[in-house]
């Protein structure tokens, strides 16, 4: 059965802010998402929805007002809408929010692909 997942990793989270870092974490969560297209379910990042939105409100930096008010907000909000959550990569505060809310909310959570039933 198609699942929208989220899936959650590591966005700032051991980068120091480094947007190449940051780049390269963004890169391995849509890699994961599109095996996850590939395998019939619709991936979603937070990302997606939550960093054009933050450039629009005119932030100028990560962590600054709009940056703050938007980023997480999104996250928790779109999850509501998916059926489960991947939790990929390395330690990440935000991820581990999304797979706690997830599981308040009666959600499936999974740490592996292949662990989804993919049919």
């Amino acid at each position: 059965m198609k699942k929208m997942i989220l899936v959650a990793g590591p966005y700032r989270s051991g980068t120091n802010d480094d947007p190449t870092k940051i780049a390269a974490n963004v890169r391995h969560m849509n890699e994961v998402a599109l095996q996850l297209f590939d395998q019939g379910h619709l991936p979603m990042l937070g990302e997606w929805l939550a960093l054009p939105l933050i450039e629009t409100a005119g932030s100028t930096q990560i962590g600054d007002e709009p940056f703050n008010r938007i980023f997480h907000p999104v996250a928790v909000d779109l999850l509501a809408h998916c059926d489960a959550v991947l939790r990929i990569g390395g330690p990440s505060q935000g991820a581990d929010e999304m797979v706690a809310q997830a599981r308040r909310l009666g959600k499936a959570t999974f740490t592996k692909l292949d662990d989804i039933f993919f049919g």
